[in-house]
């Protein structure tokens, strides 16, 4: 025997005699939870037949041992006190039980050919059965082998040997228990896991889907706006100078549109749920998206009083309410005055982008349909903020953020 399989049968023989039990076993009974009258009657009936199989186990021994009342007591307690301990402690249970094998064989008679009470053969019996569908097979082993020397001392040569049969079939029964159960629940795990396998794969597919429609749809149509934006100066004669800086506005913000669709459709297509490293914009780039509205042939101002830079989701969620809101601007009231601002409030940072009443109303085609506003409001409710939007008093539209104010190094 090698030492790793002597340290084994070591390390089970512990845990036989003193070591920890094992976990106990729920039964399915879910439905008793709702019917508490029922669950108190079983516990009394319960009860009762422990008590019952107690004082039979106890005038047993009175009558044919003829042992003193405490003694006959203690023996009948050892062996009922197993039964209520199999499915919370099944080695405790099975500990009592070796207990009570060797002390409930006391003033026997020699033409016995069971040294044991009725009830006691009786509690051996399931305990033994029990015990095996529990533990693994190095305690098992133990288990046996301890249940066993009772047998071969006390027990009667001429039924040493259909008794060890009888034991040694209680405990293969258990094992054998044991293993199936044991192969039916891995191979429900394996199904599950299964089940959630072809579920990502499903997802997967579905979004490799949408990225592929996606692309060739928006990012097809984005990239011929760049590519026209950028050779109409030169199919048409004699572009002014504020109509060449328009459309090289219209192609920068298309290239753009381009870059933040090929990330989401990266994002679509990757199994990985790791978060995207790649830098989002946040305050700071405020100036650049108020000069491409500029140069697009809006007029914007921009005005912010913000002594130090927001966390980067919340630098996040107030570019996109002002991306939104000028966009907005730019489809709604086209050539409407815009003016931006971001300022620092007690209760944190305040967002507004509010258009004049000047601008040209829009288009069937611009009304109705987008999610614009919705995805404003998501934005601000993710974060604990609130964003709302409505006609202002001149005519002209408004939208409102307040978002948390907390900053990389604290909150104001």
């Amino acid at each position: 025997m090698d030492r790793s399989t002597l340290r084994g049968a070591l390390a089970a023989l512990r845990r036989t005699v003193a070591g920890p039990d094992y976990r106990r076993v729920r039964l399915p009974l879910g439905w008793l939870r709702s019917r508490p009258r029922a669950t108190a009657a079983l516990r009394t009936l319960g009860l009762l037949a422990l008590l019952g199989l107690t004082l039979i186990t106890a005038q047993f021994l009175l009558d044919s041992r003829r042992l003193p009342v405490a003694t006959a007591w203690v023996i009948a307690i050892l062996a009922v006190a197993p039964l209520p301990l199999l499915l919370t402690r099944p080695l405790l249970a099975w500990r009592i039980m070796f207990v009570g094998q060797l002390f409930g064989t006391f003033n026997r008679r020699p033409t016995d050919d069971w040294p044991w009470s009725p009830t006691q053969i009786l509690v051996i019996v399931v305990v033994l059965t029990t015990v095996a569908a529990r533990v693994d097979r190095a305690v098992l082993a133990w288990v046996g082998l301890f249940s066993l020397l009772p047998v071969w001392i006390f027990v009667p040569p001429r039924n040493q040997v259909g008794i060890t049969l009888l034991f040694v079939a209680l405990l293969l029964v258990g094992d054998l228990v044991r293993h199936n159960l044991l192969a039916r629940r891995a191979l429900a795990e394996q199904a599950e896991l299964s089940e959630l396998e072809q579920a990502r794969r499903g997802v997967l597919e579905e979004r490799t889907r949408i990225a592929r429609e996606m692309h060739d749809v928006v990012a097809h149509h984005m990239s011929m706006i760049a590519v026209q934006a950028e050779t109409a100066p030169y199919r048409l004669s004699a572009v002014p100078e504020p109509a060449r800086a328009e459309f090289v506005a219209i192609a920068d913000s298309a290239r753009a549109a381009l870059t933040d669709m090929r990330r989401l459709l990266g994002v679509l297509r990757s199994e990985s749920e790791d978060p995207q490293t790649a830098p989002q914009p946040g305050l700071a780039e405020l100036p650049a998206l108020v000069a491409a509205a500029q140069r697009a042939g809006m007029t914007v101002t921009l005005s912010t009083d913000i002594p130090a830079e927001p966390s980067a989701p919340v630098g996040l969620a107030a570019y996109r309410i002002v991306q939104e809101g000028l966009a907005n601007a730019a489809r709604h009231a086209a050539g409407a005055a815009v003016r931006v601002t971001v300022r620092e409030l007690a209760g944190g940072l305040a967002v507004r982008v509010v258009n004049s009443g000047e601008g040209s109303p829009a288009g069937p085609d611009a009304r109705g349909g987008g999610q614009g506003l919705t995805g404003m409001r998501e934005r601000a409710s993710a974060l604990g903020g609130t964003c709302v939007a409505g006609p202002t008093s001149d005519g002209g539209y408004a939208v409102e953020a307040l978002l948390p104010g907390d900053r990389e190094g604290g909150t104001p």
